[in-house]
């Protein structure tokens, strides 16, 4: 993943999004291309069993092509001939990919699957999923832990 980094003001409530027009008193370098997901383990939110899980399930998102495009894809569908995909042909593999993406979500539960996707596959930030969700503040971070325990019991991980 390349880095992209930027500098925030720091203010009490963490970097602020806005470039800010004056010095700043305190600042930040932040990764913009950071996962949501990545910046939670980073900080130590998040085990590393929950991290892969999260991983897991973005890998298998991604390999299932689910991803709203613009337009028409041109380019060739590669997959990595590892793991359980093994020996099938491209479609095949993006259809057990789909299967696996939507085993995970189901183990997951009605509910827990809108933080899971909006955090995991759409890269949202925790408090603007929150906000979108109407949800309490810092109540995110539990509800996707609870989604991520669920998901690496899909996907066996220990």
């Amino acid at each position: 993943m390349k880095r992209q980094l930027a500098t925030r003001e720091l203010t009490s409530e963490g970097p602020r999004r806005a470039v800010p027009e004056k010095t700043p008193r305190r600042s930040v370098t932040i990764n913009l291309a950071e996962s949501p997901l990545a910046w939670l383990h980073a900080r130590g939110h998040l085990p590393e069993r929950l991290f892969d899980a999260g991983e897991h399930l973005r890998a298998d998102y991604e390999r299932a092509q689910l991803s709203p495009s613009v337009t028409m894809r041109w380019d060739p569908v590669r997959a990595k001939s590892t793991g359980p995909d093994r020996g099938l042909s491209p479609s095949e593999k993006q259809i057990a990919a789909r299967a696996r993406f939507d085993g995970a979500m189901a183990a997951a539960g009605k509910g827990l699957e809108d933080i899971l996707w909006r955090v995991v596959c759409a890269c949202e930030s925790l408090p603007d999923a929150e906000k979108s969700l109407g949800w309490p503040v810092r109540s995110g971070k539990l509800v996707l832990r609870i989604a991520l325990e669920r998901v690496a019991d899909f996907y066996r991980i220990r």
